[in-house]
């Protein structure tokens, strides 16, 4: 399972706003947009991993709350991410005021239905899913 990788620059975090696809829950905000070069930065055939940023305004609260809304956001991006969401793609999470005092599996889910909603949740990115085997093939 790849770690993914980090938005830090402000022109990337603009970019995936102005591409204007956004889901909204109670915790969260998740922004996405597929990625201009689709593929892997060593030059192979593989997709480019995803990669996400972090951001909470002022509206969240005070400097050390909006640092504790990020740290959760990271925290249920670090679960989920890995697993489920799709290649070649750039993510924003943004807190929302309810981040700090919403329960960690109700973030999970947050973040889940976002990446449902959105059409970029895959079921098992980092797993065996992915290996072309049917998990209840028996030869009879």
């Amino acid at each position: 399972m790849a770690a993914v990788a980090r938005l830090k620059r402000r022109p990337d975090f603009l970019r995936v706003a102005a591409g204007r696809r956004k889901w909204v829950a109670p915790g969260l905000i998740l922004q996405a947009l597929k990625q201009d070069g689709s593929v892997s930065p060593g030059g192979g055939t593989a997709p480019a991993p995803a990669r996400i940023g972090f951001t909470a305004s002022a509206k969240v609260g005070g400097a050390v709350v909006r640092n504790r809304a990020r740290r959760r956001l990271r925290a249920v991006a670090a679960s989920v991410m890995p697993l489920h969401a799709q290649p070649a793609h750039d993510y924003v999470l943004i807190a929302r005021a309810g981040t700090v005092q919403r329960r960690f599996a109700a973030l999970v889910a947050d973040l889940e239905a976002g990446l449902r909603r959105l059409g970029l949740y895959c079921e098992d990115v980092g797993g065996e899913a992915m290996t072309g085997k049917a998990e209840n093939s028996h030869a009879a």
